[in-house]
């Protein structure tokens, strides 16, 4: 089955969901332009859901995707988090802010029995997931409103579980990818491959359709993913400098420079593996610490740091989320990113 079947649309392009960085407005203008437009709903409270949701069904009807995380929320680890706090310290006095002073970590709700019961009413015809599968009682929900049931793997281990749990097609999320891994099997960044080598290895190894993402970002990407056996792709950083994204300023800028090229994978800015432009806590404490209290703990403390110095129009405590390949179609829309990634017609 092709992916466009297999998803109710005209091209095998799905906008990935990008938390912080886009809305409904995002999600609505792929979808009209023939792509699977996402919602990342990790992060929105039960009424902005709900209203988001609502926005989408106005705007289009055409199908598109929410995404939820499915992390378990970590127990609490004094020693880890004051860990954290001295290593900050000395970024608190340089801003002449109190150490003591924290703000709460943004929330990033897992998929559960609640967010199920408001989401079943608006029936949506994708549902996505980043970090594995809910309980199985869950997934069986969602797969009995007739949604198409979608969730990323890292390695090909990841993918044939998620083949076994019953999901419609599996995304393969190479090294390459901007954001979060979706790594859930094990944590290790070592085990994720590139994206076209992870690709191959998981077409060869699953029945049901593969989507590549990680790194894809015009149509030549797209060309080569589809000669691998890929179904169709998924795109982030593609999407992140057009004018339906809520990209801050800051990030905006940083993705127009040389620097954009040089992102890595590190857990500083929420305690999970994740890809963004190197910055200067990056560069201070390596990409990868120990001290970075567990996912989505580690922003609480960085908070007050990130507001201080982006009042001041820098990026050295933000999470400037980008892939492998910047966005290469900074005067496009949505509609058009989606359509030059699909090629020539």
């Amino acid at each position: 089955m092709t992916l466009e079947r297999l998803l109710g649309t005209a091209l095998p392009v799905i906008q990935a969901p990008m938390a912080g960085a886009q809305g409904s407005a995002m999600a609505i203008a792929v979808s009209n332009a023939g792509g699977l437009g996402s919602l990342p709903c990790a992060m929105l409270t039960p009424d902005a859901l709900a209203a988001e949701i609502r926005a989408i069904r106005a705007g289009t009807d055409k199908p598109f995707n929410l995404n939820f995380f499915c992390h378990v929320d970590p127990a609490p680890d004094p020693a880890r988090e004051a860990a954290w706090r001295a290593l900050l310290a000395p970024y608190y006095l340089e801003f002449g802010l109190d150490p003591a002073a924290s703000a709460a970590a943004p929330a990033r709700a897992p998929f559960s029995a609640a967010i199920a019961d408001l989401v079943e009413a608006f029936r949506p015809p994708v549902v996505s997931f980043h970090f594995g599968l809910p309980a199985p009682e869950l997934l069986a929900r969602v797969k009995g409103w007739g949604a198409r049931v979608l969730s990323s793997a890292t390695t090909v281990e990841e993918a044939l579980w998620l083949e076994a749990a019953g999901v419609d097609a599996v995304i393969a999320q190479g090294f390459e990818a901007g954001g979060h891994r979706g790594m859930f099997l094990d944590h290790d960044v070592a085990t994720q491959p590139g994206t076209f080598a992870l690709v191959r290895q998981v077409v060869q190894a699953v029945r049901i359709p593969v989507i590549a993402a990680g790194g894809i970002a015009d149509h030549h990407g797209v060309a080569a993913a589809r000669a691998l056996g890929a179904a169709g792709v998924q795109a982030g950083s593609a999407y992140l400098l057009c004018p339906e994204a809520t990209t801050s300023a800051l990030h905006r800028a940083a993705l127009g420079t040389p620097g954009a090229r040089r992102s890595c994978v590190t857990n500083l800015f929420s305690g999970r593996p994740a890809r963004g432009i190197v910055n200067r806590l990056i560069t201070e404490h390596g990409p990868l610490n120990l001290a970075a209290p567990a996912f989505p703990l580690a922003s609480g403390a960085l908070a007050p740091l990130r507001a201080a110095a982006e009042a001041q129009g820098r990026g050295d405590f933000s999470p400037l989320w980008c892939g492998q390949h910047p966005p290469c179609f900074p005067g496009l829309d949505a509609a058009g990113v989606t359509r030059a990634l699909a090629g020539p017609a």
